[in-house]
């Protein structure tokens, strides 16, 4: 059995402030120590279950390089570092049987949720055949198109409901219940990682009973940005169009694959500064 855990920071245990999820920040290092403990504890969870199961973790935060290699368990492999194929989900094929997403958070507008956004700080939506859809949301649709299920979350409780609402019949867990965008009442970290622990093995084990998340193509996405450098370079790309006085991009791909390649180009775009 192949699975791939997906590791964001802002849904971690314990996290609350961009200083703990940026480096640089006061709170950092200690940020990625525990990001490293809750993803560990997701690991151990997968092989309770399923003892021979070869388990691939990506590192899903800003530059990709925020897990402690060295602190990792030693049965995983992990994947680090950016540009890659797929970004958050690199690693992810067609042998791919499941997925967990740890330390995920809910979509830009969201609220209140713990440090809510959507791949960055100029994106305000995103819509997949009119449906509003964050990191979450984009990435089990894209598990989908490979036939793989997100059998578990953790995050805040925001980010719990976004997925269930997704996924219905999934496992998540809540390690933090927010009060805010950088506020919330948290679990102690022990306490949530035997939770992710628990979680993770009952996730694996019920993997046939969760559903997948299927974006069929053709697939319209309407993008809201905050920022006009972004807006005007998107529409570089063949196929973007711009909604006339409006900050909505709009394209159509031939599937969720596709689209979310296009997504990922544009997001990347609007951290450009024409000269």
């Amino acid at each position: 059995m192949k699975v791939l855990i997906s590791a964001d920071l802002e849904g971690i245990s314990g996290i609350v402030h961009a200083a703990e999820t940026n480096p640089g920040g006061n709170d950092y290092e200690r940020g990625r120590a525990l990001m490293t403990a809750d993803v560990n504890a997701a690991v151990a969870g997968v092989l309770e279950a399923m003892p021979r199961a070869d388990v691939l973790v990506a590192d899903a935060h800003g530059s990709f390089r925020n897990l402690l290699p060295d602190e990792l368990d030693r049965r995983a492999r992990l994947v680090r570092g950016r540009p890659r194929p797929l970004g958050m989900l690199s690693g992810l094929d067609d042998t791919t049987d499941a997925l967990l997403f740890v330390g995920y958070h809910a979509r830009s507008g969201s609220g209140p949720a713990v440090l809510a956004h959507t791949l960055n700080d100029a994106v305000l939506d995103i819509r997949v055949d009119g449906r509003p859809m964050g990191e979450i949301g984009l990435n089990a649709a894209m598990a989908g198109h490979h036939q793989a299920p997100v059998v578990l979350l953790t995050g805040d409780d925001a980010a719990c409901a976004e997925f269930l609402d997704l996924v219905p019949g999934a496992t998540t867990v809540a390690v933090k219940h927010a009060t805010g965008q950088a506020a919330a009442t948290v679990l102690h970290p022990e306490q949530a990682r035997d939770q992710i622990h628990r979680a993770a093995a009952k996730a694996i084990r019920r993997t046939d009973r969760v559903p997948l998340l299927t974006v069929p193509g053709p697939v319209r996405v309407d993008i809201d940005l905050h920022s006009p450098d972004g807006l005007d370079l998107a529409t570089l790309i063949p196929g973007v169009t711009r909604s006339p006085g409006a900050r909505t991009l709009t394209f159509t791909a031939d599937d969720m694959a596709q689209a979310y390649g296009l997504v990922q180009l544009v997001a990347q775009l609007t951290q450009l500064k024409p000269a």
